[in-house]
């Protein structure tokens, strides 16, 4: 008999994600002594806010809890997102075009595994985040990517979307304010690529999980709000992990045309059944309530927005544009690679990011995981003190190179 492959070629083929082994990584030497400042994960460093805890822990008492519910997720909790949708995007939905999901990642590939057929192509901006082409990959699809880089504030343009395009693209991937770059775009030129994706038939996947997270004078604005026409082919994913310090929680959902929130709702139905009642009933109160936690993190975001900036456009050979939104800086290291540094030259941001954990014990996450060479991305939900702290470990090793 021959031996056949003990893992699916499918599944063999994809790779872990780079973030979450970075802050892994980086957590181990910390529980082994070392004094490691992580800048990989995207993950606020604020506590869920008491009212949605004291929510979670009420509905632990209450039975109905403890039982099946619809696999689509809470009838309030659909309501309510319905309603936040309206509230926060201006777009006016009905529950049923809304799906509860296990967090944003669970959103993400449901979306794609409903949209897509093998050989579907998907356009997707980089730098991009991990999960966008495993998703796409596991759906049967195929990723198109489009580059951009620093001088254009990691933004793309409608020539470069049209250039990748082809006759078997079916989805623009598209995401403002975006991880990792933190660059947000306009709503002219929201609007300006979302009438070049009407004209030309696609659908759009918008991942608006950053929607509350933007600084200066940049602004949200959704996709199908700024190109009606646009809204039967739309689908937007979201969540609570970002926004109201929820990653734990595993919440998050579609938003999109009825039948293909049915059709998402039945693999749902199979693949996990409903999202966990009390993380539900946790998000319930978080979508219900005010913006006022957010507004807070949003304050101390923008401050260490600033404060990253300045420190790493300070160190030599490093370039760093500022970030719109989000909570990431993806500087540029390109004129750093290939010198000097403590007896190594890396050649890549890989090896520098490696180095830089090994000699400054501070954990960043090189730019080959968002699919473009030459860069780092650094987070900056942590504290002031660890994030000036941190940085300034890289400014004293980077300064060595020669």
């Amino acid at each position: 008999m021959t031996d056949r492959p003990r893992i699916s070629e499918r599944i063999g083929g994809i790779s872990e994600s780079a973030t979450l082994a970075v802050d892994a990584k980086a957590k181990a030497m910390k529980a082994a002594g070392r004094p490691v400042i992580g800048f990989g994960a995207g993950e606020p460093d604020f506590p869920t806010p008491d009212y949605i805890v004291e929510a979670a822990a009420k509905a632990c008492r209450e039975p109905r809890f403890h039982r099946y519910t619809p696999a689509g997720g809470l009838p309030e909790l659909k309501e309510a997102l319905a309603a936040k949708t309206l509230r926060d995007s201006g777009l006016k939905v009905d529950p049923a075009q809304v799906l509860v999901t296990n967090g944003g990642k669970q959103a993400i590939y449901e979306a794609f595994a409903t949209l897509l057929d093998p050989g579907d192509e998907v356009i997707v901006i980089a730098p991009y985040w991990t999960t966008y082409p495993e998703s796409i990959k596991l759906a049967g699809g195929v990723p198109r990517y489009v580059v951009t880089d620093e001088s254009t504030g990691y933004l793309a343009s409608v020539e470069q979307l049209e250039a990748a395009r082809t006759e078997r693209t079916k989805v623009l991937l598209f995401v403002s304010p975006s991880n990792p770059t933190g660059a947000v775009y306009t709503p002219e030129q929201v609007r300006e690529i979302g009438q070049w994706a009407a004209r030309n038939g696609l659908w759009v996947l918008t991942d608006e999980i950053y929607e509350h997270l933007v600084y200066g004078d940049a602004k949200f604005s959704s996709m199908p709000v700024e190109v009606p026409e646009l809204l039967d082919r739309t689908i937007i994913v979201n969540g609570v992990a970002k926004t109201y310090a929820m990653t734990g929680w595993r919440v998050g959902w579609v938003v999109g045309p009825k039948d293909v929130v049915k059709a998402a709702s039945n693999l749902q139905s199979h693949a996990t059944s409903n999202v966990a009642n009390v993380s539900q009933a946790a998000a319930l109160a978080a979508v219900s309530g005010s913006l006022d936690a957010v507004a807070e993190m949003r304050t101390a975001f923008d401050r260490r927005r600033r404060t990253i900036v300045r420190m790493l456009n300070e160190i030599p050979g490093v370039l760093c544009p500022e970030p719109q939104g989000a909570f990431y800086a993806y500087p540029s290291i390109k004129e750093v690679l290939g010198k000097e540094i403590r007896g190594k030259r890396p050649q890549t941001s890989t090896e520098l990011a490696e180095l830089i954990l090994e000699q400054a014990e501070v954990a960043v996450v090189p730019g080959e995981a968002f699919g473009t060479p030459g860069y780092l991305r650094l987070s900056y939900a942590l504290g002031d003190s660890d994030l000036a702290e941190g940085v300034g470990r890289m400014q004293k090793l980077l300064s060595e190179a020669e």
